[in-house]
């Protein structure tokens, strides 16, 4: 899949937030990339200070969302299971915005 189309879905992807967690999401920078160089098989990775840690927070880098399009595309059979896995990866980055765990999101289902 082109890094056009991939883009696309992930900005289709955060399209799907609601608009009341949408409007709470502040200096965030979402970014796809080909591959982590720590783990070239992971999905997505956030990188930042999470909403439920913060106390004062002002005039600091954007957090960082990545989401590395190779794994992804490397673990779907077809175009379908691209999108729903993009889906999952930048739904499950932006929860660790919001402070959301891994255990957690593995209780909703969202592993």
């Amino acid at each position: 899949m082109s890094q056009g189309r991939f883009e696309a879905l992930v900005a289709d992807a955060l399209d799907l937030i609601p608009d009341e967690l949408a409007e709470a999401i502040e200096n965030v920078h979402v970014s796809v990339e080909d591959r982590s160089h720590e783990d070239p098989e992971l999905l997505g990775f956030y990188h930042g200070v999470p909403l439920t840690d913060r106390e004062h927070y002002s005039g600091v880098m954007p957090d960082r969302i990545f989401i590395y399009r190779k794994p992804i595309c490397a673990l779907c059979e077809d175009e379908s299971e691209v999108v729903e896995q993009v889906r999952i990866t930048v739904i499950h980055e932006v929860a660790h915005y919001f402070g959301i765990d891994d255990d957690r999101l593995e209780e909703l289902g969202w592993d």
